[in-house]
């Protein structure tokens, strides 16, 4: 049975009150240990209010006056990163290598120093919105992996989102469930409740904007370490008590944040801690499996085009919801007669149409051509794997530009506006992007002879993989 340990102050910081509660009787002491979490890893919130120079919350821990500049902690404050857990040997005889229990089932022994320091062993990410919100979150989930070696990582999300973890290696398992659902089945609700409780996380990030209700869905899951963004209005009232950590966003939609939404959480998780300097955030990366691979030149074969021989075109105006944009871009759809229009002048290779659906295969072939290169593509793996075999790639704001980048891709991005690109591709020339935006704010407006120019660049250079 899997053991619970809470990290306690060292005795010289408690007040008297604290020291006389052997007369209080039993019940109350089993009531007031059930409720008092603000005892608990209080020498990190301690660090990180010398980091951030942020006002402490006193509803946390009323008695916390800081770290006790007299405590010797010996071998318990190891410096530097956290160490890996030891792996048992492998069994030739066994195909898993080796058994790992669950849980419930074998007796979990952890020391003191891993909960003291604060190690981080297993953590859970909720992450609502769809595809392009979910692969921004990518650096941070590589960040996590840097700043805590070893450390198993989970995601919940929703089904559009949960598709995305399929280009990430350092995600073990991901889950379907909507955190934005107002009103959940109380069967499913609970359910998500007791999965997350049975996993024993270290810490749970959550980048939803929490109020009272999604506080205590994260404070149920008995994590030692519970970390949000909260409404930065009346609405988060009552959360910063169920909460380790908030965080105020600038507005009620992340995503008017761009590529950088998650900064203020990204900031919290690579602080620096005792002799750790502050942790660099990686590029955003994705991984591409072999079996997508080979799916995705069949379907772009298929089509009639070779590796390297053509230039994706995504960010066709559709209702359906695999095209991939983001929340805080929602003008970034072009109809197909403007991409007839760019289309008609790349040369040298060819212009490969990705529709989110099919009913958008006739309206391509009536705008450009009957023989057009046409490929359904509706997951993120599959339109990764694409722009991978390409020569590059020219979208509207969608996912393609992301994961164009991911993939050291050639780019021209359009924009609705020059903030906007600014926002969603911050340094573009390092990341082979040219931006090109619209000066009315609107995208329909965008100057095509601009993007005719652009384009010659595939023309010049047809072989860029």
């Amino acid at each position: 049975m899997a053991a619970t340990y809470y990290n306690l102050q060292s005795p010289k910081t408690f007040p008297n009150l604290l020291r006389n509660l052997p007369s209080i009787p039993s019940s109350h002491v089993s009531l007031l240990g059930s409720l008092d979490y603000p005892f608990h890893c209080s020498t990190r919130r301690g660090y990180h209010v010398e980091a951030n120079a942020k006002k402490k919350n006193p509803w946390l821990d009323p008695f916390d006056d800081g770290d006790d500049p007299e405590m010797e902690s010996g071998s318990l404050f190891a410096n530097g990163l956290q160490e890996e857990d030891p792996r048992p040997p492998d069994d030739p005889d066994n195909p898993y290598g080796f058994l790992k229990f669950p849980s419930g089932y074998a007796v979990e022994v952890a020391s003191l120093a891993l909960k003291v320091r604060g190690d981080v062993r297993r953590c859970c990410c909720v992450i609502p919105g769809g595809v392009y919100e979910n692969l921004l979150f990518f650096p941070a989930i590589q960040l996590i992996k840097n700043r805590y070696p070893g450390v198993q990582i989970d995601v919940v999300a929703t089904e559009r989102g949960k598709q995305t973890y399929e280009m990430n290696k350092n995600v073990r398992w991901a889950n379907v469930y909507d955190p934005e659902d107002d009103f959940p089945e109380p069967a499913e609700y609970a359910d998500m409740i007791g999965v997350l409780k049975n996993r024993y996380y270290d810490m749970v990030l959550s980048t939803k904007l929490a109020g009272l209700g999604h506080a205590a869905f994260l404070f149920m899951t008995t994590a030692r370490d519970r970390v949000s963004y909260v409404y930065p209005n009346v609405n988060a009232a009552g959360a910063g008590l169920l909460l380790s950590e908030t965080f105020v966003p600038d507005s009620l939609n992340l995503s008017d944040g761009g590529y950088h939404m998650y900064h203020q959480m990204v900031d919290w998780l690579g602080k620096p801690f005792r002799d750790l300097p502050q942790q660099v955030v990686p590029p955003l990366r994705v991984s591409i499996s072999r079996k997508l691979k080979e799916v995705v030149e069949a379907k772009y074969e298929k089509a009639g085009v070779k590796k390297g021989k053509y230039v994706v075109i995504h960010g066709i105006k559709s209702d359906s919801q695999a095209s991939m944009q983001s929340r805080g871009d929602p003008d970034s759809l072009l109809p197909i007669e403007v991409w007839a229009e760019i289309a008609d002048v790349i040369r040298d290779v060819t212009p490969l149409f990705v529709i989110p659906h099919e009913k958008e295969r006739e309206n391509v072939e009536e705008n450009f051509d009957e023989d057009a290169s046409i490929v359904f593509i509706a997951t993120p793996g599959q339109l990764a794997a694409l722009i991978n075999d390409s020569a590059g790639v020219i979208a509207t704001n969608t996912a393609a530009i992301q994961l164009a980048s991911a993939r050291d891709k050639p780019c021209i991005a359009l924009f609705c506006s020059e903030e906007m690109g600014n926002k969603f591709v911050p340094q573009a020339e390092e990341k082979k992007c040219t931006i090109i935006s619209s000066k009315t704010g609107k995208l329909i407006d965008i100057d095509v002879e601009a993007i005719k120019t652009a384009v010659q660049t595939f023309n010049l250079a047809p072989v860029l993989v």
